[in-house]
């Protein structure tokens, strides 16, 4: 097989980057550096394979391209590509779906916890030196066992958080998707309901959905006004679901308790979002597959991905098929 052209546009493991180089030429060039920049732009032309993540590749960035054959991303999301203009081009599009299912639900439901119990509160609390005696009930959290969870999105990533829910806390599971999927949990432990009764009757709301043009947005006034007094929002999809200044005025009115966020509608999250130290918000710099072993994990299926389309041979998980140039 003659060796092609592959730009590697986020910086990838040492070993998972040799496997790449003993096969193909290679242009490691990560345009969010300044200094790189122009030599990302330059290896265009000429990339047959890309590989990388969270940076986003529109038509006018793949009009720039001539030969490009396949983008291995390292995540499973993929609303930063333009899936129409990657299909017209016949250019596959390969992702890392499954290695990173159990370790977004253990963060997902670390957030519920730590929302519910008020641990970021209470440990700023102690850190400022006002721990003088023991706290009043003003301070208390709340228990999560037996506490109706409700998930929006069940994927691979909503059926583990709903398997840790119902049989780790014993909590009853409403789950919303827009096809029909039996619960993967024992009978009576989780039921299939509406968008509407998910919110009015959960006192946490899970969201997992990715980001498309029917879930830009989905969660706004109206649907914060359906939820339950006193109820938790975890985010762990992605931000833009979730209209922030909706969620601002939920959280200051009393309507929501608290939410735990790990996406946000803007990343890096502005040094100026309110977010950043709401006394209700445990806010995190989306880490939810951010574990040594998942990123490792991650790397290497990308990496085989890659290797694979560009050898002509199905990859592990193509997103959208390509035609080989």
């Amino acid at each position: 097989m003659s060796r092609k052209q592959v730009l590697v546009y986020r910086e990838l493991p040492v070993d998972q980057l040799a496997r790449i180089r003993l096969e193909h030429d290679v242009v490691v060039a990560n345009p969010r550096i300044a200094g790189q920049q122009q030599a990302f732009l330059d290896a265009l032309p000429d990339a047959q394979g890309m590989i990388g993540s969270s940076y986003t590749i529109d038509e006018a960035l793949l009009a720039q391209t001539r030969r490009l054959e396949v983008i291995s991303s390292i995540s499973v999301g993929v609303d930063k590509f333009d899936l129409p203009a990657l299909q017209r081009q016949g250019i596959a599009l390969c992702h890392t779906p499954g290695v990173l299912t159990d370790t977004v639900a253990d963060l997902i439901f670390t957030m519920v916890l730590a929302s519910s119990r008020r641990i970021l509160e209470l440990g700023r609390y102690v850190q400022q030196g006002r721990w003088k005696r023991s706290i009043a009930d003003d301070q208390f959290g709340w228990d999560v066992h037996g506490k109706t969870l409700g998930i929006l999105g069940y994927g691979r990533i909503g059926r583990a958080v709903a398997q840790r829910a119902a049989m780790g806390f014993n909590m009853p599971v409403l789950y919303h998707t827009r096809t029909p999927v039996p619960s993967g949990l024992p009978e009576g432990k989780a039921h299939a309901a509406s968008l509407h009764e998910v919110l009015e009757q959960s006192d946490f709301v899970v969201v997992v959905l990715p980001l498309t043009g029917q879930t830009l947005g989905l969660i706004g006034p109206e649907e914060f006004a359906l939820m339950k007094p006193g109820a938790i929002l975890i985010n762990g999809g992605r931000g833009p679901v979730v209209q922030e200044e909706a969620l601002l005025d939920a959280l200051d009115r009393g309507t929501l308790r608290a939410a735990g966020l790990d996406v946000f509608e803007v990343e890096p999250l502005p040094a100026d979002s309110p977010l950043i130290d709401h006394p209700k918000v445990l806010a995190l710099p989306h880490v939810g597959s951010a574990t040594h072993e998942t990123r490792l994990a991650m790397s290497n299926m990308a990496t085989s991905n890659l290797l694979l389309a560009l050898q002509g041979r199905q990859p592990l998980a193509a997103y959208l098929p390509g035609t080989n140039k």
